[in-house]
């Protein structure tokens, strides 16, 4: 009775402070954080041991990055490889350089003082990913990166949790059993890639095939328990575990019902984390070394701002992504504490020591939602010296154009042709500037704002065509949309076929590969450039065009099942060969050019 009746008032408090926080505009995880304070301890002792609450809602963690680790596929966790390795060794290394002073100041010898800058050096993952998650900017180039840094974040636990003997003068000890700690580590990653990709779907398969649908739950959190509490006993993350686990299964047809199931789970025990990351706060300590602590933290968030920023100049991130990058991941991570206690039982560093640096991670953890907002205002600096444009005429067109490159500028010539209004957005100042000497009805504006689409009049337009280049802005400005106004039709200009696909699961219709007319077009010069009469050629591409289009439809409900999907393509491939030849049968396929034979091309 006694864990329901601290879980009952943990929930409540969590539903009278949290939605204040965010009334507040100061955030869910402060609200969390203070909900923490309140009970933990250091105030009130209604939770005298706070390291129990915490290490079950580690879960939280593990939870967040397995639907993470979801909406990754391996092949484009692989194409982030260099990133991973490069931002995140750069990362680790430099702010631990610049940290080392700090353990030289507490009393630390050097290579303590190493030990020491390498642990301060890491990040929150979970306090980063949710602040990216509240402000929707994880798919940005900076939560991309922040991402990157903090992955390789956690493959550095292994390494640093192996080598405290070390630090501790215990070579023998380091010799042997790290050694054997490394061999251990890398067979249960190994071992995880191979159930996740070879186990895993067979065993949801079965039991997706039972219809019950709380066994597929029960299932889906084994295996996310499963594979983080393989992982700690190999020694290594529990979220890396599960973070693995969720990129094996991203490419299978289970992944938006692993989801679904898993997010309520994630964002109960994510609170609960928080909030035992608050009751963890020792008041007394902080105030009674208020200096140390401090400057602690002061000396953490500046040296780690200042590294994180030119990692991002390295990356080649835009001016205004830098601050958010170095705000994001400039406070202390969870890991810390881990890495902490234990060189505390190595005998690496005193109580004391720990104690102080505990509290200032903690510390730098609280600090991170308003860093990020701060880092968003200051990188705001960095944009075009105008404001965007928040005056529009008052009449509004039917039709909204987001993005007037080139693949808008096309769409907005034949509105003009047939003498239909409409009103463009784009974020590139130049381009405004040089298309309105033109005369269109374009402004300088971010498509991906909700007050802007506002203000250009998407509650009355009929029409928003999405004509931007990058695959999330695009996805980004979908989803408003159609949560925002649903009046409006949306047409939008898909990178290729995953991104329609992508734009399809958003709720938009009218999806246009950008350059699949284009290479219909060449296919039909290239079949009347090999002697096929004007109107064979033109029938052979509007077949294909046909079957093209409509296998794309059939494979919607197959495309996280690679399987499948080249299984379909082979059939439809067969079928259209079929279909190509009874209607070519008997008909002259090349005009009669002096030199060339006449013969029967392969049909394509």
């Amino acid at each position: 009775m006694h864990f329901l009746y601290e879980a009952a008032v943990l929930l409540g408090a969590a539903i009278i402070i949290v939605p204040l926080f965010q009334r507040l505009g100061l955030g869910s995880i402060l609200g969390y954080l203070t909900a923490g304070l309140l009970l933990g301890p250091s105030v009130t002792g209604f939770v005298a041991e706070p390291e129990t609450v915490l290490h079950f809602a580690e879960f939280g963690v593990v939870m967040l990055l397995f639907i993470i680790g979801l909406e990754l596929e391996p092949s484009r966790l692989w194409a982030m490889r260099k990133r991973l390795l490069g931002l995140g060794s750069l990362q680790l290394l430099g702010c631990a350089a610049l940290l080392m002073p700090l353990g030289l100041t507490l009393g630390l010898t050097i290579e303590v003082s190493v030990l020491l800058g390498l642990i301060l050096a890491l990040s929150s993952t979970a306090f980063a990913l949710q602040v990216l998650n509240e402000h929707h900017q994880l798919p940005s180039p900076h939560g991309q990166a922040a991402f990157a840094i903090l992955l390789f974040q956690d493959l550095a636990v292994i390494p640093l949790l192996a080598l405290l003997p070390l630090f501790a003068g215990d070579i023998a000890v380091t010799s042997e059993d790290s050694w054997l700690a490394v061999l251990r580590g890398v067979g249960c990653v190994v071992a995880a890639i191979v159930f996740g990709r070879l186990v895993f779907p067979r065993v949801l398969a079965i039991v997706a095939r039972s219809a019950v649908h709380e066994v597929f739950t029960a299932s889906a959190l084994f295996m996310v328990l499963g594979m983080a509490l393989v992982m700690e006993w190999a020694g290594l993350s529990m979220a890396l575990g599960a973070f693995l686990g969720g990129v094996m299964l991203a490419d299978t047809v289970y992944r938006h019902e692993l989801e679904a199931n898993i997010e309520p789970f994630k964002g109960l025990l994510l609170g609960l984390f928080f909030i035992a990351v608050g009751m963890s706060v020792d008041l007394s300590l902080v105030f009674d070394n208020l200096l140390w602590v401090l400057g602690i933290t002061f000396g953490l968030l500046l040296a780690k701002t200042a590294i994180i920023a030119a990692v991002g100049v390295v990356a080649r991130l835009p001016k205004t992504e830098l601050p958010r990058l170095a705000t994001v991941i400039s406070q202390g991570g969870e890991f810390a504490f881990v890495l902490l206690t234990a060189a505390v039982s190595a005998g690496v560093f005193d109580q004391r020591v720990a104690s102080l640096c505990i509290a200032a991670v903690t510390l730098s953890m609280a600090l991170t939602p308003f860093l990020y907002r701060a880092g968003e205002r200051f990188g705001a600096r960095f944009r075009e010296t105008r404001p965007y444009d928040g005056d529009f005429v008052d009449d509004s067109p039917p039709v909204l154009i987001a993005g007037l490159g080139r693949f808008g500028q096309m769409v907005a010539r034949m509105l003009k042709t047939q003498d239909i209004n409409f009103t463009a957005l784009d974020p590139n100042i130049r381009q405004v500037e040089f298309i309105r000497r033109f005369g269109s009805r374009i402004y300088y504006a971010d498509a991906t704002r909700l007050d802007l689409l506002r203000a250009a009049g998407a509650e009355q337009a009929r029409v928003l065509v999405i004509a931007v280049d990058n695959a999330e802005t695009a996805n980004t400005i979908a989803r408003l949309a159609k949560m925002h106004f649903p009046q409006i039709k949306i047409y939008a200009r898909a990178r290729n076929r995953h991104h329609a696909w992508q734009l399809m699961e958003i709720g938009v219709e009218a999806v246009v590969r950008e350059t699949f007319p284009a290479s219909l077009e060449m296919s039909a010069e290239v079949l009347k450039g090999l002697g096929y009469p004007s109107s064979n050629a033109m029938d052979a591409v509007r077949t294909f065009r046909d079957f093209d289009i409509q296998l794309f439809q059939d494979s919607y409900e197959h495309r996280h099942d690679e399987e499948m999907l080249v299984a379909n393509e082979k059939a439809a491939m067969a079928e259209l060969q079929s279909l190509f030849q009874k209607e070519l049968n008997g008909r002259p396929l090349r005009d009669e050019t002096p030199g060339v034979e006449r013969t029967e091309p392969e049909v394509p």
